[in-house]
């Protein structure tokens, strides 16, 4: 067993159930360590569910929040109990990772690394606006929300059949509204006024933010600067080609010429060899 990785608050998932809605909930995890860990969403039922983000990497001392969207149902489940479960695996990758150094080989067990995994369950509730009652001995009593049942210990997550990485959620109301998506767009003049507002992880966050663009910008450049040097390299290539090439072509006429100079000269002596061996053979 290796160190405790994450902290996961909440452990439930708890969705807001009406006919033919979306219900979303955030989950916010934790990095305990004094590492860069990334994390990894899996779900039963993908088809019913969207996670953002589903991977990512927190940093140490740090903390991230992902929204889970239940899609629209047409109807409630018997009992208002769903089996669907929730798997966030985590993993301690090198220093200065980012989201997308994230490779879906690092959960993998036949890589070696430590893979810490947490179960989540799935609860439904129903709108407070509008509870279910039935009616007890005559009276009217308010039903109480029905919670799904969660495997035992004794049974694996990685065991149930279909377990599958989350598609990742599109934009919804929602998720505009998680701080730590930061979608929203402030203003140079107005970031002061609002970051004193801002609680001191919220403050953070958008540090944390800020040092990835930074750290993506930086990497955007020395990608061009590489690309730059590769074309002149291309370009110093071709050129040595087109070099060789007329090289070559010129080496071709030079040898073929010799050959058309040297063939009458060996031929004009061929035949004065001749000439004379028949001479002195008149002669004797």
């Amino acid at each position: 067993m290796g160190p405790e990785l994450l902290e996961i608050q909440p452990r439930e998932l708890s969705f807001t159930f009406e006919a033919k809605k979306k219900s979303s909930c955030s989950v916010q995890l934790v990095n305990k360590s004094h590492e860069y860990v990334a994390f990894k969403i899996k779900t039963t039922m993908p088809k019913r569910y969207s996670v953002q983000p589903n991977t990512g990497v927190i940093l140490p001392r740090s903390k991230r929040v992902f929204i889970v969207t239940m899609q629209a149902q047409r109807s409630a489940p018997p009992d208002m109990q769903l089996k669907d479960k929730f798997l966030v695996q985590s993993t301690i990758v090198p220093y200065g990772s980012a989201d997308e150094d994230v490779l879906p080989s690092f959960f993998s067990k036949d890589s070696g690394r430590y893979i810490e995994e947490n179960k989540l369950r799935v609860i439904l509730v129903t709108p407070s606006h509008s509870p279910v009652l039935q009616p007890i001995n005559g009276a009217l009593k308010h039903e109480q929300a029905n919670e799904v049942p969660f495997l035992k210990e004794t049974t694996a997550l990685k065991e149930i059949p279909g377990l599958q990485e989350t598609p990742a959620l599109k934009e919804t109301p929602a998720s505009k509204e998680a701080p730590d998506l930061k979608q929203t767009t402030v203003s140079k003049d107005q970031a002061p006024c609002e970051a004193e507002n801002l609680a001191p992880s919220q403050v953070k966050d958008v540090e944390d933010l800020k040092l990835k663009i930074n750290n993506l910008e930086s990497k955007l450049n020395e990608a061009n600067k590489v690309i730059a040097t590769l074309r002149e390299e291309k370009s110093s290539v071709d050129q040595e080609k087109d070099k060789l090439r007329r090289e070559i072509f010129l080496l071709r006429r030079k040898s073929a010429a010799r050959v058309q100079v040297g063939f009458p000269f060996l031929f004009v002596v061929f035949v004065a060899l001749v000439g004379i061996t028949i001479g002195c053979l008149l002669n004797q």
